[in-house]
C-alpha cells in the first residue's frame, strides 16, 4: 500500500493528500459547512494547481469535512474577506478591494467564481466530487467543475439565490448540468433536490450509502487512474469542448452579465447587492 502524502496542513482552509496515484482536496471549514471565503478558493486553487504538477496524480478527488460538501458562499462567517486583496490568478481584472459599486463586485467575482471555476474545469486531470450533505449555490458551482459526482443518499442540491433576485450562481452551468426545465423548476422554486432526483436527470454519476462514499469515490477514481494520463486528458478536453460547442461558455458569459444586472439593482433598490438576504433571511425562507 502506498504512504499518504500530506501537503496542506489539518487546520487550513483546505486539506490536500495524494495516496498512490489519487489527490484528496478537501474543503476544511466544517463549523461553517465549507463556506467558500476568499482564504479557501486560493487554497483551492493551489492544491489543484498541486495536483496537475504532480506526475504521480493520476486522478483528483475534491471532497468536503463534516457533515456537508458545501453551502456555498461565505455571506455571513466570522472569517468572511471578500473585502480584502489576493494576488489574482484567474484572469487580468484589477483588484476589488479599492473599488466601489459594481466595479467592485465584478471584478471580483470574473476572478475568485466565475475566472477560478473555469480554470479548474480545464484540470487536465479527470476530477471527482464527493458529495454529501449540502451542496447549495455556490457548492453547486464546485460540483459541477468536476467530471463526475459521486452523491451520498443524504445529499442535496440548491440554488436559492432567486430569492436574492439574482438569476443563479456565477458559474452558471444549470441548462447543461440538467435538461432546461429541470433547470428552471430548480431556480424558480429553490427547492432542494435529492440526491436520487439528481442523478435520475443526469446531475450525479452514482448514489451511495453515507458511510460508504469515501471508499466508493476512491474505487472510482482508482479504476479511472489504470488509464493513460494523455488518454484521459485528451477525452475530458474532447467533451468540454462539445460542451463548449453547444454554448456553455457564450451561455455563462450571458448569464454573468445578467448576475451582475441583478446586484446592480439589489443596491439601488434595496440594502445591499444581496437584497438583504443574509444568512438568517435565506435560513427563514427555507434555504
Amino acid at each position: 500500500m502506498s504512504t499518504p502524502h500530506e501537503d496542506a496542513p489539518d487546520d487550513g482552509p483546505v486539506r490536500y493528500r495524494r495516496q498512490g496515484a489519487i489527490a484528496t482536496v478537501t474543503m476544511n471549514r466544517p463549523d461553517y459547512r465549507n463556506a467558500q471565503n476568499s482564504a479557501m478558493t486560493y487554497a483551492l486553487d493551489r492544491a489543484f494547481y498541486r495536483a496537475a504538477d504532480d506526475d504521480e496524480v493520476k486522478v483528483v478527488v475534491l471532497a468536503g469535512a463534516g457533515k456537508h460538501f458545501s453551502a456555498g458562499h461565505d455571506i455571513g462567517t466570522p472569517e468572511r474577506d471578500a473585502h480584502l486583496p489576493f494576488d489574482r490568478k484567474a484572469g487580468l481584472w484589477w483588484d476589488h478591494s479599492d473599488k466601489e459599486g459594481a466595479e467592485s463586485r465584478f471584478a471580483r467575482e470574473s476572478e475568485v467564481y466565475l475566472g477560478m471555476c473555469r480554470r479548474w474545469r480545464e484540470l487536465p486531470k479527470p476530477l471527482i466530487a464527493s458529495v454529501q450533505g449540502a451542496c447549495v449555490a455556490g457548492g453547486l458551482m464546485l460540483a459541477w467543475v468536476c467530471d463526475l459526482i459521486v452523491a451520498s443518499e443524504d445529499a442535496f442540491f440548491a440554488d436559492p439565490v432567486v430569492r436574492m433576485g439574482i438569476p443563479g450562481v456565477e458559474y452558471f452551468a444549470h441548462p447543461w448540468a440538467m435538461p432546461p426545465r429541470i433547470a428552471k423548476e430548480f431556480l424558480f422554486t429553490g427547492e432542494r433536490m435529492s440526491a436520487r432526483r439528481a442523478y435520475e436527470v443526469g446531475m450525479v454519476n452514482r448514489v451511495v450509502p453515507r458511510a460508504e462514499l469515501p471508499e466508493r469515490t476512491a474505487e472510482l477514481a482508482e479504476r479511472i487512474a489504470h488509464m493513460p494520463r494523455m488518454g484521459l486528458a485528451l477525452t475530458k478536453r474532447a467533451v468540454n469542448q462539445a460542451e463548449d460547442l453547444q454554448g456553455l461558455h457564450s451561455g455563462m458569459d450571458a448569464a454573468f452579465g445578467l448576475h451582475h444586472l441583478a446586484h446592480a439593482h439589489n443596491a439601488e433598490t434595496e440594502t445591499d447587492s444581496l437584497g438583504g438576504m443574509n444568512i438568517r433571511a435565506m435560513k427563514e425562507a427555507g434555504s
